[in-house]
């Protein structure tokens, strides 16, 4: 997979923000402050989606296209696994 350190270091944060999350929940904090760290999270992993998805649709367009066929089938699953993602 392309960009794996990228995708790597985005989810190694995610990880944190979480851990980060539960010590909030821990301590007892204004929940308003949470959910405002929660939508950070998801924000994070809606970003890290999006990477997966587009480093990977480059590279299997362009197997497509070496192979002579038509990539709309690789663009029309990247465009359903985004929209999934939601």
């Amino acid at each position: 997979m392309e960009h794996q350190d990228a995708i790597r270091n985005r989810l190694k944060r995610v990880e944190g923000q979480i851990r980060g999350v539960l010590s909030m929940l821990e301590r007892g904090e204004d929940c308003r402050d949470v959910v405002t760290q929660l939508s950070a999270v998801r924000t994070a992993v809606d970003r890290t989606i999006g990477l997966v998805i587009g480093a990977n649709l480059a590279k299997c367009v362009q197997e497509q296209l070496e192979a002579g066929e038509n990539p709309d089938e690789v663009i029309q699953e990247a465009i359903s696994m985004l929209v999934k993602s939601r």
